[in-house]
């Protein structure tokens, strides 16, 4: 078998994980809709958590994975974000592109104060609805107090950049 072929096995194999993968997970009921904040997700602990629920405060929607170096790189200023700014109104909700398994692993060695939604591979079609073109992880998106985007950012994020955010933003 020639490299080209193997190539284009390989492309076709990829469609259709993503295909099957898209399917199970739109047959699980919980696929994104025009209103993301409709959604419920489970948590690495077995309950669920409504977006709904976060809806009357600014939020920092960061979604990770176990797997992103540069996820788990921008989790400490995220969490020292949450930390610092709760007090003034802000949330901080992590979105987890990964298994609940592999994000009950992480948090046992890497506890973080702020929530944690596990949505599997849905995880990256919310965050295309949300303005990420590319699905590369992390995506972080901020909402205001009426859940309007405020900010969008692909890549990892910084303290002082989380923090610059806020001014004026409250």
């Amino acid at each position: 078998m020639n490299r080209r072929h193997l190539l284009w096995g390989g492309s076709a194999a990829a469609a259709t994980l993503v295909g099957v993968g898209a399917w199970f997970w739109r047959e699980r009921g919980d696929a994104p809709t025009s209103d993301p904040w409709s959604l419920v997700f489970d948590t690495p602990d077995g309950s669920r958590l409504a977006l709904a629920s976060l809806r009357g405060r600014p939020l920092v929607m960061n979604f990770w994975a176990t797997w992103c170096p540069p996820c788990i790189r921008e989790m400490p200023a995220l969490d020292r974000f949450h930390r610092d700014f709760s007090s003034k109104g802000w949330q901080v909700l992590g979105i987890a592109a990964d298994s609940a398994d592999k994000v009950r692993d992480f948090l046992s060695k890497t506890p973080i104060s702020f929530p944690i939604a596990v949505a599997g591979f849905g995880g990256v079609e919310l965050s295309r609805q949300l303005g990420n073109l590319s699905g590369g992880l992390p995506f972080t998106v901020v909402f205001d107090r009426r859940g309007g985007v405020m900010h969008r950012h692909m890549g990892e994020t910084r303290y002082d950049q989380l923090a610059g955010w806020v001014q004026g933003n409250s």
